[in-house]
This record gives C-alpha cells, structure tokens and sequence, in this order.
C-alpha cells in the first residue's frame, strides 16, 4: 500500500471532499491546488494488490501525482487541526517541530495514531473499528502499534491492519 492509496482510503472512509481536502493540506503547510488534489487520488499501479487485481486492465495514468511521505503526513498533521482546532500555545510553553519521517515502513504506525488524535478516538473505538472490519486486535496488540519505534514491545503495522482499519472506519462512518 503506497501513500496514494492510503489518501484514498482514508478520503473515502470519512467521506472528505476535495475542498477539504485542499484546506488540510493548507493546515499542514502545504499549499496545493484541488487539482493537484484530483490527481494524488488517482490510484497507482503500485497500490494493487496482485492476488485480488488484475494488473493488465490498470492503466498507468501520466496525470497521476505520488504522494510523497512529507505530503501524506502534512495532511494528517493538517486534518487534526482540522478536527480539533488549532492548538493555542501558552505562555513560556516551547513548540516542537514534528520530527521528519524517515522511511515508510512506519507510515501505517503514524496514520493509526494520527486519525485516533483527530477523530479523538479511544482505544476501545479502535478495537470496535477493527472487529466491524472483521479482525480481532488485542489491546496488547493495539498498545504495540502505538509505541515509539525503537522501544522493544513497538510493531510495526502491516499494510493488512491499515486496510483493515480504514474499511472499518468507512463502515463506522459512512453509513
């Protein structure tokens, strides 16, 4: 699952439009057109899945813009000030910048923890979006995907948790 379809994804689970869509980018610091917009939520040919699609009737669209990872965790960062409101700093209080992602083997890690800050979820609401998607996760499981990387109980979570928890997502709030 590339970032592309991780947009997807989650524009559809929530049912964001385009127009929203270009205000998050906006909160997060990136200024972008809804056009640009239209063309990241084009699906790539490196989103499908081999064993369910037939990669021969996906074109490969030369209008399709890649999503980078800064792209991808701007508009996470941007949807939860768009949730939650921009978040006043106090007195003396020192802002610190959001550390760069480095690879996207934890991007799956940061969208769970990302969307349950902006959707102010409870691990229980996360565990009931993973078994309306059909998979049991524990909450020792859940703890783990949670977890700083590097710490010796983190996991990294799979492409197959992530779908999984956008289709539940969809079903909890498309209905």
């Amino acid at each position: 699952m590339d970032n592309n379809d991780r947009l997807i994804r989650l524009r559809y689970a929530l049912d964001i439009k385009d127009t929203d869509m270009v205000d998050i980018f906006k909160l997060g610091g990136i200024t972008i057109t809804k056009e640009h917009v239209r063309k990241m939520l084009i699906k790539s040919k490196d989103a499908y899945d081999d064993e369910r699609d037939d990669l021969d009737l996906v074109e490969e669209k030369e209008e399709n813009l890649t999503c980078t990872i800064s792209d991808l965790d701007a508009f996470l960062n941007g949807f939860i000030t768009f949730k939650r409101g921009k978040q006043d700093t106090k007195q003396g209080q020192v802002t610190r910048p959001t550390p760069p992602i480095k690879n996207s083997e934890g991007m799956n890690n940061i969208l769970l923890k990302k969307v349950k800050v902006a959707l102010s979820l409870t691990s229980e609401d996360m565990l009931d979006i993973f078994k309306i998607a059909g998979i049991h996760v524990t909450k020792g499981e859940l703890g783990a995907l949670f977890r700083k990387e590097g710490h010796k109980h983190y996991k990294v979570c799979g492409d197959k948790y992530a779908r999984h928890f956008l289709k539940g997502l969809a079903r909890r709030y498309r209905k």
